[in-house]
C-alpha cells in the first residue's frame, strides 16, 4: 500500500486511508487533481501484494464476497496489485470487469494484464482513464453507460441511443450514429447480436421485391427485415418512432438540414461500401491466417506478447479484456500452444482463447466493401510485421 500512495502523492492526488479494522474490500480514496485543483472525480482503491497472485500471465484479485459491492456502488474500485519480483505495480478497473459479466456470470476473480503497469510514466494515462470512467456515470452519459454495459457495446456520446423494454421484458436499443440511414438494433432476446436494419429494409417483408429486379432503390438484401427480427407490430412502431425521431436532431436550428460535407447523393460519385462481412467467416479466416503465420514462425505467439508488452498506448478496453483473458491459465495454454495440430477450424478453440490469440497476435483488422475477394476484404496488421518475401533468385 505504501508504494501505492506514494507515488499517486508523489503526482499531487489525495489519497485517504480507509479504516481496516473491517474487510470492506477497498483500502483507499483516492480524489484526482488536475493542474493543482482538486478535482471531484474519486475512486476507491483495493490492494493486494505478494506473488500468490500470480495467475496465468498476468495476475488476479479474489472476489470473494465483494461482488456487490465493487460492481454497484456509487464509487468505482480498482484493484492494484504490488509485484514484489519486479517492483512493480499494475491496476485493473474491478467495477467494470464485474459489470461487463453482469451478475449471472460473475467471475471469481479480477484479471490485471501486465500491460497494465503504474508508475510515474503511466500514471497521467492512469488518471485519464479514470476521470472519464468516473464521468460516464453523469447525466445523460450515465444512460449511455448503463445501456453499453447492458449489451457489450460502446456508444459515442454523439451517437442516437434509444430504448425499449417490450411485453415479455426483453430489452431493444436503437442505435444510430449521427448521418447514417443504417441503424442498430440491438436485442436482449438475440444474444444482443448487432442487426443493421433501415426504415425501408424493416417494412421489406411486407413490400415484396419483384423477381429479378435490379432497382438500385430497393433495399440492401443484407440488411435485417421485421420479419428476421421477430419483431412484433409494437416493436415495429416504436423502430420507426426511433427513426423519426432521430431526424430532426441531425437537421439546424431552423428546421434546415446541416450543409452537406460532400456526400455522394450531392457530388454525383459513386458511394463507397460499408465495410461488412459475416462473423463466422472472419474469425475462419483470421485463424487460418494466424495459424499460417505460428506454422512458418513457431516463437510467433512469444514474440507478439512481449512486443504487446512493450506498447504503452493499448486502449483501456482492451487492457481490461487482457486481464480477463491473461487470468486463465486454461485459456493461456491453450493459445500458448496454438498450432494446426491442436486446432483446425474455428470450432476447435474456445472463444476465449481465440479472442486473446488475436489481441497478442494482431494489432487491428480492417475489413472493406463485400464485393472485394476475401484476402482483400480483410487486412491484418500484425503485432510483429509479416517478414518479407525472399526475392527470386535471377539467373
Amino acid at each position: 500500500m505504501n508504494a501505492l500512495r506514494t507515488l499517486l502523492e508523489e503526482h499531487d492526488h489525495i489519497v485517504q486511508e480507509i479504516s481496516g479494522q473491517n474487510d470492506f474490500g477497498e483500502d483507499f480514496y483516492v480524489t484526482f487533481t488536475d493542474d493543482g485543483d482538486v478535482t471531484s472525480d474519486t475512486i476507491k482503491v483495493q490492494v493486494k501484494g505478494g506473488d500468490s497472485r500470480r495467475r496465468g500471465n498476468g495476475y488476479a484479485v479474489p472476489v470473494d464476497r465483494h461482488h456487490d459491492t465493487w460492481s454497484e456502488g456509487n464509487i468505482p474500485v480498482y484493484c492494484v496489485v504490488y509485484d514484489p519480483s519486479d517492483k512493480n505495480l499494475y491496476w485493473a478497473n474491478a467495477t467494470q470487469q464485474l459489470r461487463s459479466h453482469g451478475s449471472f456470470n460473475a467471475p471469481r476473480f479480477i484479471g490485471i494484464s501486465p500491460n497494465s503497469m503504474l508508475d510515474d510514466s503511466t500514471m497521467d494515462s492512469f488518471v485519464s482513464q479514470a476521470r472519464r470512467y468516473v464521468g460516464r456515470y453523469r447525466g445523460r452519459q450515465a444512460v449511455l453507460t448503463h445501456l453499453g454495459e447492458m449489451s457489450g457495446t460502446e456508444f459515442d456520446p454523439a451517437d442516437h441511443v434509444l430504448h425499449f423494454v417490450n411485453s415479455n421484458d426483453d430489452d431493444l436499443i436503437f442505435w444510430k450514429r449521427p448521418g447514417d440511414a443504417v441503424a442498430t438494433l440491438l436485442l436482449s432476446a438475440q444474444d444482443w447480436q448487432p442487426a443493421w436494419v433501415t426504415l425501408e429494409s424493416l417494412m421489406r417483408s411486407e413490400l415484396p421485391v419483384p423477381e429479378g429486379s435490379d432497382d438500385p432503390g430497393l433495399p440492401d438484401p443484407d440488411l435485417c427485415t421485421a420479419e428476421d427480427l421477430e419483431l412484433d407490430r409494437t416493436e415495429i412502431m416504436w423502430v420507426v418512432a426511433c427513426f423519426s425521431s432521430t431526424r430532426p436532431a441531425e437537421n439546424g436550428p431552423e428546421g434546415e438540414p446541416v450543409e452537406c460535407e460532400g456526400c455522394p447523393d450531392c457530388t454525383g460519385e459513386e458511394p463507397k461500401e460499408h465495410g461488412r462481412i459475416e462473423a463466422d467467416v472472419i474469425h475462419a479466416y483470421v485463424l487460418t491466417c494466424m495459424l499460417d503465420r505460428i506454422e512458418a514462425e513457431p516463437d510467433l505467439v512469444q514474440r507478439s506478447i512481449l512486443a504487446m508488452r512493450e506498447e504503452t498506448a493499448l486502449e483501456p478496453d482492451i487492457i481490461a479484456e487482457l486481464g480477463t483473458l491473461e487470468t486463465d491459465p486454461r485459456v493461456v495454454r491453450r493459445v500458448s500452444k496454438l498450432s494446426r495440430a491442436t486446432v483446425a477450424t474455428v470450432d476447435d478453440i474456445e472463444p476465449e482463447a481465440f479472442r486473446l490469440a488475436v489481441l497478442y497476435l494482431i494489432h487491428c483488422i480492417y475489413v472493406g466493401g463485400p464485393s472485394l475477394p476475401l484476402d482483400e476484404q480483410v487486412r491484418i496488421v500484425w503485432r510483429i510485421p509479416e517478414p518479407p518475401e525472399p526475392e527470386s533468385r535471377t539467373r
